[in-house]
């Protein structure tokens, strides 16, 4: 506990008033006493101070508050600008901020501390000194700390200390040798822009309540489908939260293109429906299918390359197929770059069939939309502005902090019409501005998180130009690593060429296995290798980057890079940390 005199507020002066002998600091801390103890507090400055030193009944002078230990100001500015008192946080709780009365105060220097720790954790994100991660096991994690949440609150000090450990086991994402995941980097201008939209707090139905973040959607939407090549930039769409929804977003939307009436009589109403996609395709299409009650059965995967792209006369030969069983094919979702392999599918060859067919055309750019910026990369969607309807996540290769994916439509007012449901108590038809800035009827959700301000902002900040050079950079730095490793000692490609994106897929052999026979007892021992060293990459904290099978091929390595912090260092780094891992294998 603190001692007498440290208050909500401690101060030092060369006259004495901070001293817990000063009569006044004396008061402050029995006014501290008082509102945390009552009438214990009463007889312990009592006690302590004598009959003379009783705290004075609580009031809302200036003389009331300095003896509360709060600083007390006569400017008039707002917020307040005068020097900060150190504040003693174990005498606070979150009911002394803002709206409490005289809580902007301490909610100013709350909020300091918080971004103080916020600071000092960006910066050790870019630290290559620092640890990717400080692992732990879940049970590990459990019983070191205290996690519950219980019925009385905490003090700030703790809830301070609660931002401190939270961060401490936190993955850092920013880190220039993580490359575990699609979303990697931590970009300055979308973390301000992140911490701009939280302390708005608005959502994104109506214009009336988040008028600037309606018109950026608007306008940053439509740049994307100008990138995309649609004419003029015209059609529609939306952020959601996360590819997966947008990919369920194109499906719904293709359904009711080619049966509206399902909108109001379900699914009963209309004939067996069947949508294509690869089978390196993202598990998303099967997800989605599952909650539109179209079911996964009703996925039909199509044959892939050796490099992972979709094969269009196998495609074609499936819609044949099913057409001829009755059922009715409406959707074929392309990928251009899938998770694994990162391929990109032969976009126009599918168009075509689409048409032929008259199926509704979606392409998964998901991972690859972030290309489409690039001078150099962009041809690898050749095909996309056939698209009916797009997916491109601005939070993968593009940086923006998590979450930021868009669905793109080709047609105007489809998406409006497959969701809207006219409720009156938001979307009035008599409002005195433009009802087509009213954008929350076209969605599923009715409550909106704000991603359109991250990528905007950082859009400004960097221009298209900025964006390319990040990204051409990423590919740069994969095709440095394909040609370093492809005939290095210990590395097989998982297959053979460059890479499309930033996905470089290799095992890597260790000693022991170099001279076996190819036979099923090697592979076996190989599927071990890559989570060996995996494991043993967290619990350093070195590095992490991911593995997984695929069909008949044991686990692999998949690196990607998504992170503009990445240099030729990091993945000479990377090289060398796989092989000190694993050379004992």
């Amino acid at each position: 506990m603190a001692s007498p005199g440290s208050g909500f507020w401690s101060f030092g002066s060369e006259d004495g008033s901070g001293d817990p002998e000063n009569p006044g600091t004396a008061r402050a801390w029995c006014q501290v006493a008082q509102k945390f103890t009552g009438g214990i507090g009463n007889k312990l400055c009592a006690l302590l101070y004598g009959d003379a030193e009783k705290p004075a009944e609580s009031g809302g002078s200036e003389t009331s508050l300095a003896a509360a230990g709060k600083a007390v100001c006569a400017c008039d500015q707002k917020p307040c600008s005068c020097p900060k008192a150190d504040v003693n946080y174990a005498f606070l709780h979150a009911t002394d901020l803002l709206p409490a009365c005289d809580g902007e105060r301490p909610t100013l220097a709350f909020l300091q501390d918080v971004v103080d720790i916020l600071l000092q954790y960006v910066v050790k994100n870019f630290d290559r000194s620092t640890k990717v991660i400080d692992f732990h096991y879940p049970n590990e994690l459990l019983q070191e700390y205290n996690w519950e949440l219980a019925d009385q609150p905490q003090n700030l000090e703790e809830i301070l200390m609660n931002c401190r450990t939270t961060l401490k086991y936190a993955i850092k994402t920013g880190h220039p040798r993580y490359f575990n995941q699609l979303s990697t980097g931590l970009d300055m201008v979308g973390l301000a822009a992140d911490w701009l939209t939280s302390t708005a707090n608005t959502n994104m139905f109506t214009y009336e309540i988040a008028p600037v973040f309606v018109l950026l959607e608007y306008v940053t939407l439509k740049k994307m489908r100008e990138i995309i090549g649609w004419p003029g930039g015209s059609g529609d769409g939306i952020f959601s939260p996360g590819g997966a929804i947008s990919n369920m977003y194109a499906m719904l939307i293709a359904r009711f293109k080619m049966f509206p009436e399902v909108k109001e009589k379900g699914m009963a109403a209309v004939p067996r429906l069947v949508a294509f996609t690869s089978e390196h395709s993202h598990f998303s299409l099967k997800k989605g299918a599952a909650a539109l009650g179209i079911g996964t059965d009703s996925v039909i995967l199509i044959k892939c390359d050796e490099r992972g792209k979709m094969i269009p006369s196998d495609l074609e030969r499936r819609i044949l197929e099913a057409k001829q069983k009755g059922f009715v094919p409406f959707l074929v979702s392309a990928t251009a770059g899938t998770t694994v392999y990162g391929a990109f599918d032969p976009l126009l060859a599918v168009a075509d069939i689409c048409k032929k067919y008259k199926i509704w055309m979606h392409v998964d750019a998901a991972w690859g939309g972030g290309l489409l910026v690039s001078r150099k990369h962009k041809w690898k969607l050749n095909g996309v502005e056939r698209a009916n309807s797009v997916t491109w996540n601005p939070h993968k290769m593009m940086g923006v902090p998590l979450q930021c994916s868009a669905l793109l439509v080709r047609e105007k007012g489809l998406m409006q019409s497959c969701n809207q449901m006219h409720a009156s108590y938001l979307f009035q038809q008599d409002k005195h501005y433009d009802l087509s800035y009213d954008t929350g009827d076209k969605a599923l959700q009715c409550g909106r998180h704000v991603d359109v301000f991250k990528l905007w902002l950082m859009w400004r900040a960097k221009g298209t130009t900025g964006f390319e050079a990040q990204i051409d950079k990423c590919l740069e730095l994969a095709e440095y690593l394909y040609n370093i490793i492809k005939n290095r000692e210990g590395y097989q490609m998982v297959f053979d060429g460059k890479p499309q994106h930033t996905n470089v897929c290799f095992w890597y052999i260790p000693p022991s296995l170099r001279t076996l026979e190819d036979n099923e007892e090697r592979m076996s021992r190989l599927s071990k290798v890559a989570p060996v060293i995996k494991a043993r990459m967290m619990e350093y904290g070195t590095t992490m980057v991911s593995y997984q099978p695929l069909g008949d091929k044991v686990n692999f390595f998949r690196m990607v890079i998504s992170n503009p912090a990445a240099t030729h260092q990091d993945i000479d780094f990377l090289i060398e940390e796989i092989e000190r891992l694993g050379q004992d294998l």
